[in-house]
């Protein structure tokens, strides 16, 4: 019998977890008899009852396994780091809100069973924040065109991976892994599914405007070349403008001695202007360099405090 693992990363769902937990259950009942299941909890330091109620969860229902980091490790690593651990022949990936439809689920291991190594979910429409899913719909349009690798429009994580892939993720040691980039850049011959992404079932989303900037920046470093490109070029146009205006600048001068008066006002716009756009490439090629430094320095994904029902 085929078992199917079923990753759920937590960060204060303490009105979500049990009935993700009873709607998964539900979904095998009734639609998947004929496999085995495994669903991993993993826990991003939860500060509300969510690990008691995985706790209890886990004594239960022995299929049920939680892990809880010793801290908050970021919105990538863990959901990255609970699918390592998974020892299914497929594994999903959803999130506790139920913003992921349980019902997908049958549709990924249909098209497992056809033959994908890879099945995921695309927005098609959403009920979050009209705005929000606007400015994310341009940013991957941004991205897919910069981008030298293919990105994927409206994607989540939210999908089905083979044990295939699975190990082709074990294998990469990467300490900042940005899965959406993986399945595009890595993945074998993926299903494409569509779906209507729903409300929030309760509790307050921890996503915030500085978590949306991590993530775009980090594909942004990830997967492109145009900034450090863009900062090079701009460098060249900008001083050769420089050197033009310097040469006209200094031939009115001499021509027009005593009517071509210098003045600073044109020395401290310039030095403004070019200012400007030092830091703002400075700033720049630093997210590059912010990048590369979290990759050379080999970091754990998680560091756990915690497993209940893993084999030793």
């Amino acid at each position: 019998m085929k078992k199917i693992s079923i990753v759920v990363p937590c960060f204060n769902e303490e009105e979500n977890v049990v009935p993700m937990a009873n709607a998964i259950r539900e979904i095998f009942k009734n639609n998947l008899s004929s496999y085995k299941y495994e669903i991993i909890f993993i826990d991003n330091d939860s500060k509300d009852g969510t690990r008691e109620l995985i706790r209890e969860l886990c004594r239960n229902d022995k299929d049920i396994k939680g892990i809880f980091n010793a801290k908050n490790f970021g919105q990538f690593n863990s959901p990255y780091y609970g699918m390592l651990q998974s020892t299914g022949d497929a594994t999903i990936l959803i999130a506790a809100d139920f913003q992921d439809p349980v019902e997908m689920i049958p549709k990924y291991v249909k098209a497992w069973e056809e033959g994908y190594k890879i099945a995921i979910g695309i927005k098609k429409t959403s009920q979050e924040n009209k705005i929000m899913y606007h400015l994310r719909s341009i940013y991957y349009r941004m991205i897919k065109k910069l981008s030298e690798v293919e990105q994927i429009e409206h994607f989540t994580g939210f999908g089905l991976y083979d044990k295939a892939f699975i190990n082709v993720m074990r294998e990469l040691d990467d300490p900042v892994p940005f899965l959406r980039g993986i399945v595009a850049e890595l993945g074998f011959r993926r299903k494409e599914i569509p779906y209507d992404q729903p409300q929030r079932r309760a509790g307050k989303t921890s996503n915030n405007l500085y978590k949306l900037y991590d993530a775009a920046m980090l594909s942004f470093t990830a997967y492109t070349k145009v900034g450090l490109r863009l900062a090079t070029f701009a460098g060249i146009i900008l001083s050769g403008l420089s050197m033009i205006i310097a040469v006209i600048y200094l031939i009115m001068k001499l021509l027009y001695w005593d009517r071509f008066p210098a003045g600073m006002a044109p020395i401290l716009i310039g030095m403004l202007f070019l200012g400007s756009i030092q830091i703002f490439f400075i700033g720049l090629v630093g997210e590059y360099i912010m990048t590369i430094n979290q990759r050379v320095m080999k970091r754990p994904l998680v560091v756990e405090e915690e497993r209940i029902n893993f084999e030793e």
